[in-house]
């Protein structure tokens, strides 16, 4: 016992002897490149004798790469016999000793400083003025598309660049582009134990670099992701290749006969596939002088996908071996798959994106206060919410132009907010015609397009199938994916052939048909990070029922016939009682009270859902985003 009587520090972190106070559970910083094992409580032989003055303690900067500490990890109470944690890491892979590595960049990534510009993955923009701009994208539309994510990276990119934006997009080249042009550009990129040769298409539109990355692993049948048997086996090279010749791209490319170079670039990463990026930028060529200025933002889609795979795969992605910490995860015992050995662990894709991104975007406010909750967090709440400081909720628009019931060419009759009852009427009669349902205009007619599965609700729908024949509704489904729920559909009709007609498919000139011709439109998703159903249904004058989560719930507000606002119907009770309440509501104020549901209708028109907005949302983020400093160096 010391003179003073004060207490020792235990290897847990508590102080022990007469005078201790009680014990006070402390947390410690995680950084995303130290392992567990590397922990040491404050007062061991490793870390110098400091106590911090708060419950958290950290370690020195100079153990760790990122120049900034990050909120401390949440972490929760666990059995004393149980030594498995959500973070715990096995024995650390070891990086291939090759070209790339931290230790030897390739020479042809060294480039001068140029003129500030802002980059983001999957398409990149940059002000002319001042900075620029680069991203890079897994699909992108009218040239890849599987659903609302390729109609946002179609859009935005517009958007940046007519607010006086230099922009990019970086995507795979899944087929034959006519209006894309081989610019003759390739270079080696070392992945999976080999070079693999990429070359680079063009093509230049609204103002926007629209880049290709050319390589055969791109260029196959089915999907961007994998055909009917599944998903494809390579993603993660396919993916992690993408990820690094977006890094190159702006520092050997020309386009109007100047690179882009790597001063002042903002890099917009979204989702999993490109969330390697906020890696390889620190830890491949910031420690060489380039891309010092650089920053990433990644933005969240869809938390779901995450781009999980076994822990060996590490050695295949040439990272330098102390950034594994990144990467690693570990699921809890009752998730846990794969070999015993493993004890769940594996490299997560979108988890070392979140922990090494300057910034993160998600794609409304609710969306992004939902990821931190256990609920929608996809058991990367706890991580997410420790980065809550740089996390920001931007709701999505639409192309106004495209979805634009005045000269939309798929639609049989044009109209506009002066004239949509007797528009949206003709629409209406000329797709019960087509699909042979009988013409009654007093019957509401109710919609549905969207995926068949358990994030979007269709079951729901199928639960509601028996009130909404009982109550002379018709229904209109149009879809594709589940199938359990695809012949649930083809049942559905062949017994109520004068109430449902089911497209099992997607169809983009029906998909316009059912929007503009619809009195209702049913978004019952369990979770939608934004959506963007609801947003076409206000333009085109239907109007929407949805489950109030993530985007639903900022966007489509409840009717309130007093003050004579609102945009729609939702619930909050995820049940086919909770649709069948908010249904039930908005089919009785169309046959009851057509006054106050065509203010709704017309509530919804006038709303402004253009790009505008959204564009000078993300102008923010960028600008923050280049007055801090590099999160991660």
């Amino acid at each position: 016992q010391t003179p003073s009587r004060c207490a020792s520090w235990n290897s847990h972190g508590s102080r022990q002897g007469p005078c201790a106070r009680p014990r006070v559970r402390r947390r410690f910083v995680r950084r995303p490149d130290v392992l567990e094992s590397d922990w040491r409580s404050p007062g061991s032989d490793s870390w110098p004798q400091e106590r911090m003055g708060s419950a958290f303690a950290t370690p020195p900067r100079a153990q760790h790469r990122c120049s900034r500490a990050p909120a401390p990890w949440r972490t929760r109470r666990r059995p004393s016999t149980d030594t498995s944690s959500m973070h715990k890491t096995g024995p650390r892979p070891k990086a291939p000793e090759s070209r790339g590595s931290s230790s030897s960049l390739p020479a042809r990534c060294v480039l001068a400083k140029r003129k500030p510009i802002v980059a983001q993955t999957s398409f990149l923009s940059q002000h002319l003025t001042d900075d620029s701009w680069p991203s890079c994208m897994v699909q992108v539309s009218p040239w890849s598309k599987t659903g609302g994510l390729a109609d946002v990276m179609g859009s935005l990119p517009g958007g940046l660049a007519q607010r006086g934006n230099r922009v990019m997009v970086i995507a795979p080249r899944y087929g034959i582009y006519p209006d894309a042009f081989d610019t003759g550009h390739r270079f080696k990129i070392w992945l999976f134990g080999g070079e693999h040769e990429v070359g680079v298409f063009h093509c230049r539109k609204n103002g926007v670099d629209w880049v290709f990355v050319d390589h055969p692993s791109y260029l196959r049948a089915g999907n961007p992701y994998g055909d009917e048997n599944g998903d494809f086996g390579d993603n993660q090279f396919r993916y992690a290749l993408l990820c690094n010749a977006a890094v190159e791209i702006p520092l050997q490319v020309k386009f109007q006969d100047t690179v882009y170079g790597d001063d002042n670039l903002v890099f917009i990463c979204n989702d999993w596939h490109a969330a390697l990026v906020p890696v390889i930028i620190p830890s491949k060529y910031r420690p060489h002088g380039v891309y010092t200025n650089a920053r990433s933002v990644l933005a969240l889609h869809n938390l779901r996908h995450q781009g999980v795979y076994p822990p060996f795969t590490y050695n295949m992605l040439n990272l330098p071996s102390d950034w594994y910490g990144a990467l690693e995860f570990q699921y809890p015992p009752h998730m846990r798959q794969g070999a015993y050995e493993e004890e769940g662990r594996c490299v997560n894709t979108l988890k070392a994106g979140i922990s090494c991104a300057d910034r993160v975007v998600t794609v409304s406010p609710g969306y992004a206060w939902e990821v931190t909750t256990p609920e929608g967090g996809w058991m990367l709440d706890g991580l997410l919410a420790s980065r809550q400081y740089v996390l920001t909720g931007v709701l999505n628009g639409i192309d106004m132009d495209e979805w634009n019931p005045a000269k939309d060419p798929h639609i049989p009759y044009n109209y506009s907010n002066k004239n949509f009852i007797r528009g949206k009427n003709a629409c209406k009669a000329a797709l019960q015609k087509e699909l042979c349902l009988p013409e009654r205009p007093e019957v509401p007619l109710i919609g549905f397009v969207g995926r068949l599965d358990y994030q979007k609700g269709a079951d729901l729908i199928m639960g509601a199938l028996p009130w909404l024949v009982d109550n002379d509704c018709q229904l209109v489904m149009l879809g594709t994916g589940d199938k359990g729920l695809e012949n649930a559909l083809r049942v559905a009709e062949t017994n109520h052939k004068d109430k449902v007609r089911a497209w099992v498919g997607f169809n983009v000139p029906m998909s316009h048909k059912i929007t503009a011709a619809c009195d209702i439109l049913l978004m019952p998703s369990r979770f939608e990070p934004c959506g963007l159903n609801q947003l076409y249904a206000m333009r085109y004058g239907t109007v929407p029922v949805a489950h109030a989560t993530g985007g639903l719930r900022d966007t489509v507000i409840d009717y309130n016939p007093y003050e004579k606002t609102g945009t729609g119907w939702t619930f909050n009770d995820l049940s086919v009682d909770g649709l069948l309440h908010a249904l039930g509501t908005a089919a009785y104020t169309y046959r009851e009270h057509p006054m106050s549901f065509q203010e709704v209708q017309k509530n919804g028109m006038c709303r402004d859902s253009s790009w505008d907005q959204a564009a000078a949302e993300y102008e923010k983020v960028f600008d923050w985003a280049l007055t801090d400093g590099a999160y991660c160096s």
